[in-house]
């Protein structure tokens, strides 16, 4: 069997990690009998400097017609100056769209052997293990109006408007739901109801889809006091479900439980191909130096086999090689405490490798 992949490495340390991801995943899939063909593709900085655009039309069809699509990062200070619908980001809002993307799951969970890596203590964070399940398609990111305006007398005035529809929250909160089913059946919406109307929505649909799971308990948490508990009492949590912006925010905070946000992998899904990324930015500083993290983009491989390929063997291995190689001591340099050495990128995918 052949299954294809679009790559989109992006920019900075993108590159990087997706080769030592896409290596690991050619072997953990041909184990179990099935080849993996490759299509790069420029996407982001890289694309802008080439195309003058941030992600081309044959790129969004490409990556429409692949099994799978896994990128990198985008972004980076060279392309801070683009004006708004030319800058990086805009070229993953757009495959995002393409797709149909409106699932992002992040799953966070702490590693015994890299508990003493976390800023939090390691009895608060000790046994953490949640999946953020965030909307991706809606929200402010994607809401209409959004402009800056000059103001009569000087100044401008800028508006982004937040937007949902009662069928974007109950398709995402269905996902929710089944997510936790298959884990500890415990569901916390996480809203700004006290304050937004879109949470109130928010609020009122997911507590209507919670009817057709009588099995999974489902309790609302303000996002503020969600932002709170992340670190005073991380392992109450099971699956978070919430908005574009509010999962944008909290699941990059639950990454640092993990002692680094190099170790966290996400996979967005949807109505066509799944997407899969490291939750780290494109680090430019680092980028080309052989000391990026790929963990997070070797176990975001793990979910492509997991949640594309419906390979929950090949996912597994790969998920048991990292926690093989962290337990021997091998570290990157950005979670150095409990090292025994401290190794590069092409290093840590080839031990990973080894480890299958």
């Amino acid at each position: 069997m052949t299954r294809h992949i679009v790559t989109v490495p992006g920019d900075g340390i993108g590159p990087d990690v997706t080769r030592e991801a896409i290596a690991t995943l050619r072997k953990a899939a041909m184990a179990f009998g099935v080849e993996i063909t490759t299509e790069e593709h420029l996407i982001g900085g890289a694309s802008l400097d080439t195309f003058g655009v941030p992600i081309r039309e044959d790129v969004l069809q490409a990556a429409a017609k692949a099994d799978a699509v896994f990128l990198g990062a985008v972004g980076g200070p060279a392309w801070d100056a683009q004006p708004a619908a030319l800058r990086p980001e805009m070229g993953l809002l757009a495959l995002r769209k393409a797709l149909g993307l409106y699932i992002n799951l992040r799953p966070v969970a702490v590693i015994d052997e890299l508990a003493d890596a976390s800023t939090l203590k390691r009895e608060v964070i000790a046994g953490t293990d949640m999946l953020v399940v965030r909307e991706l398609t809606g929200g402010l990111y994607f809401g209409e109006p959004k402009r800056i305006d000059a103001i009569e007398g000087g100044g401008e005035r800028a508006i982004d408007t937040m937007v949902y529809t009662t069928a974007e929250i109950r398709r995402i909160a269905h996902a929710a739901f089944k997510a936790a089913r298959l884990r500890r059946k415990r569901v916390t919406s996480v809203d700004k109801a006290n304050i937004l109307a879109t949470s109130q929505l928010w609020r009122r649909v997911a507590t209507d889809v919670a009817v057709d799971y009588p099995d999974v308990a489902l309790d609302h948490m303000l996002v503020d006091n969600c932002a709170m508990q992340l670190v005073r009492q991380p392992t109450s949590f099971d699956v978070i479900l919430t908005e574009n912006m509010f999962g944008d925010i909290l699941s990059d905070e639950a990454a640092m439980l993990t002692g680094s946000i190099g170790m966290l992998p996400s996979a967005s899904l949807g109505d066509g191909p799944g997407l899969y990324e490291p939750v780290h930015g494109s680090a430019p500083d680092i980028a080309g130096r052989d000391i990026a993290n790929p963990i997070a983009a070797i176990a975001s491989a793990a979910l492509l086999l997991r949640y594309s390929f419906g390979m929950e063997d090949a996912a597994a291995a790969v998920e048991s090689a990292i926690r093989t190689v962290l337990s021997q001591g091998y570290r990157c340099a950005d979670v150095r405490l409990g090292a025994t050495s401290v190794i590069g990128t092409a290093e840590m995918g080839q031990r990973i490798r080894a480890a299958l």
